[in-house]
């Protein structure tokens, strides 16, 4: 495939009379990381769940590999190669690692030994191969992290959304998880990040679009965006340093 893995056009959002995504456009393309920043309540998170099948668009266009598929449920979009994490990790406590990402695998793979065989794969994958039989109760947040981002990689995504995968992480493992991302990138994912740091959007994405109230106020390089007067006045108050 030669064209955008994943393209919005003109995506509305609605709930009640509350327009809270006002015709939305992006495109994503293999290998690209595209950063949503903004303020909260900017609608970050519903276009985020409207690209992922959490949220249908009351108008507009949402297409995976050319198709449309609004209105898709998250189960059939995840069937079609959508991965997505979730801002508040949410393992079976009382699963082993290997264990919670085999839920995953289970996706593609009905035979036990071979849904086993796949979740080995992906914890060598995300860093936690040591951690295979410990009870995800034990872990620290950095390795909830990876596994809840190796949890989407076992569903075998082409598109993988990441909702503040970094954010409360400490400098050495933001700098791990960074370079974890961005492997996942060059591997030929595309891949939707929210994100509040400022540093791990100018580091590692690609392109960015800045929300406010619902709308679209920049678009372009991180470096761009947050050089752009309107997004400093509404999400950053003030220059960022690199």
């Amino acid at each position: 495939m030669t064209g955008p893995l994943l393209e919005a056009r003109d995506v509305t959002i609605r709930f009640g009379g509350l327009v809270a995504v006002k015709d939305a456009n992006l495109t994503l393309k293999k290998g690209e990381i595209l950063g949503l920043i903004g303020p909260n309540g900017a609608g970050k998170t519903t276009l985020f769940n409207a690209l992922s099948g959490f949220v249908t668009p009351a108008s507009g266009t949402i297409r995976l590999y050319g198709e449309v598929v609004n209105g898709l449920p998250p189960y059939e979009l995840a069937r079609r190669g959508v991965g997505r994490t979730f801002q508040v990790e949410r393992p079976f406590e009382e699963l082993t690692v290997l264990e919670n990402v085999m839920v995953s695998t289970f996706l593609h793979h009905r035979r036990t030994a071979d849904a086993r065989a796949a979740a080995r794969k992906v914890l060598v994958r995300a860093g936690l191969a040591d951690r295979a039989d410990q009870r995800c109760r034990e872990l620290n947040l950095a390795r909830r992290r990876r596994l809840e981002v190796a949890r989407a990689l076992a569903t075998e995504p082409r598109v993988l959304f990441l909702d503040e995968a970094i954010a409360g992480l400490n400098p050495p493992a933001q700098a791990e998880m960074i370079e974890f991302v961005r492997s996942l990138a060059e591997d030929g994912l595309g891949i939707v990040m929210v994100e509040h740091i400022m540093r791990v959007i100018l580091s590692l994405t690609h392109h960015v679009i800045c929300l406010a109230a619902g709308e679209k106020i920049a678009e372009g390089t991180p470096q761009e965006v947050v050089a752009t007067p309107a997004v400093i006045d509404a999400y950053l108050g003030g220059a960022v340093d690199e």
